[in-house]
């Protein structure tokens, strides 16, 4: 497929508006979810929460950062929650503040599974099978090694399905627009559709069919809480995040975009997308919904200079709906504007900045407006 484009940042595709789940979205950028450990140690969101995601609102849809339906659901430390009033209220403080900015936001939902640690969450993990992650995993006291999970019962699918659907309630009456159920980037959904991941033998695990039920039951269990219009799905087809291998990608992939179809939820989000690759056409040709398409801009590597505008727009050339950035508006909380004058971008600072919990490297990226200002004072002083 040639998805070759050639525009210039005034004409980009881009900046078309474009509509999702009753929303009218002023441009087709969306701010993909980051973790940024910044919530107290509770789960409830932080004042500098609000102001970084206020200082973003201008792209067309924010997705806030990975929110846990419930305690044992914790992945590292200062992660943020949804499952109970002071979550609510937090997040609430950080919607009315985007609001205020004319943005519009959903939650995304996160179950960690294996990824998480008892001196994170005060429980063991659950997980499909006990099988700990391949990797240390962060705590308040540093990397530990990872512990085994315990092998999520029946009774703890069936309670954490029901927990998803809590949390999709909450992040309503918390002033979301919607929410994202996650089942990606190797946490637990995306744990149960793997291989190497999920070894059991009951009605959850072996065949694609089984090993797709959890996900489709979370996201079912959403949509009834909360409305098909307000619910949607996040992907990681082949991502080998967290110790993932799932072995059977082309398998795995097109039954469940297809089930999840028949729910109709608002978008279906796809992490890494590479519109050269058959999965991701595949899944534009069964996917009948919104696509939001996170370009494969590739891990570790450094940002292009462009933030992944060119990246983009190949990907709506293929057929994408909507494009999600990541650390490009990290780093620029005035991206949309920047890309669209063709402005140059602000570096990513140091790495562990992103994770450090404090304002330095989260809410002290200048504007343009905020650079100009600069230059202005000191040639008049």
């Amino acid at each position: 497929m040639n998805t070759t484009v050639h525009t210039d940042a005034t004409t980009s595709p881009l900046f078309r508006p474009a509509r999702l789940a009753g929303l009218d979205l002023p441009n087709r950028l969306v701010m993909a979810p980051m973790t940024r450990n910044r919530a107290d140690a509770q789960g409830v969101p932080r004042s500098i929460m609000a102001t970084y995601y206020a200082q973003r609102a201008s792209a067309g849809l924010i997705i806030a950062e990975a929110a846990t339906p419930n305690a044992v659901g914790l992945t590292y430390p200062h992660i943020p929650a949804i499952f109970d009033p002071d979550h609510v209220a937090g997040w609430r403080r950080v919607t009315d503040a985007v609001r205020a900015e004319g943005g519009r936001m959903f939650l995304q939902l996160q179950h960690g599974g294996r990824v998480g640690h008892p001196d994170n969450s005060g429980f063991t993990p659950l997980a499909p099978s006990a099988i700990p992650l391949p990797e240390p995993i962060h705590t308040p006291g540093g990397p530990r090694e990872a512990v085994v999970p315990r092998a999520m019962t029946l009774d703890d699918i069936r309670s954490t399905v029901a927990d998803f659907a809590v949390a999709a309630r909450n992040a309503i009456d918390a002033g979301f627009a919607g929410v994202e159920v996650h089942s990606a980037n190797g946490y637990l959904l995306h744990q149960f559709l793997g291989r190497n991941t999920n070894h059991r033998t009951d009605a959850y695990g072996g065949p694609v069919a089984h090993r797709t039920r959890f996900t489709l039951e979370v996201v079912r269990a959403v949509v009834d809480a909360i409305g098909a219009d307000r619910v949607g799905v996040r992907i990681s087809p082949g991502v080998t995040a967290n110790g993932m291998a799932e072995g059977d990608t082309e398998a795995i992939y097109p039954p469940l975009v297809a089930a999840l179809a028949e729910l109709e939820p608002a978008y279906l989000h796809v992490v890494m997308a590479d519109p050269d690759q058959p999965v991701f056409r595949e899944i534009r040709r069964l996917w009948t919904g919104t696509l939001i398409a996170n370009p494969n801009l590739g891990w570790g590597r450094p940002l292009p200079a462009d933030g992944g505008r060119h990246a983009g727009e190949r990907l709506l050339a293929a057929g994408a709906d909507l494009i999600s950035l990541g650390r490009a508006f990290l780093a620029n909380p005035d991206l949309v504007d920047r890309l669209r004058t063709g402005a140059p971008l602000n570096p990513i600072r140091d790495a562990y900045l992103m994770y450090t919990g404090g304002e330095e490297g989260y809410i002290d990226y200048p504007t343009l407006q905020a650079d100009q200002d600069r230059v202005l004072a000191s040639t008049t002083h």
